[in-house]
């Protein structure tokens, strides 16, 4: 009885994480990608002044925190990371949907 509650749980719990683990590559095949076609936004190693140069003025700012420093600009769309005056990365904002 025991062996049979333990293998219905572990069934249980590997179909609940496929099942998330889809989910979660379904999402990220949805966000567009950082080209002409998608969502154009700063690729790393742009400096600020380049990426404020083409992108304009961020609409909120954050940081410097820890060492190395690492900024975050908000646009609309999505956040860039710096550190010190280089794009680390940029990150597209999620959408929510109605609920």
């Amino acid at each position: 009885m025991i062996r049979a509650t333990t293998l219905l749980l572990t069934t249980a719990m590997l179909t609940a994480t496929a099942h998330a683990e889809v989910l979660l590559i379904d999402a990220i095949a949805q966000e567009p990608a950082n080209t002409g076609s998608g969502l154009p936004r700063p690729t790393n190693g742009n400096t600020m002044e380049a990426v404020e140069a083409r992108f304009g003025k961020p609409e909120a700012t954050h940081g410097p925190v820890g060492e190395p420093p690492i900024s975050r600009w908000d646009y609309a769309d999505y956040s860039v990371y710096f550190e010190y005056d280089r794009v680390l990365t940029s990150v597209v904002h999620r959408t929510r949907p109605p609920q």
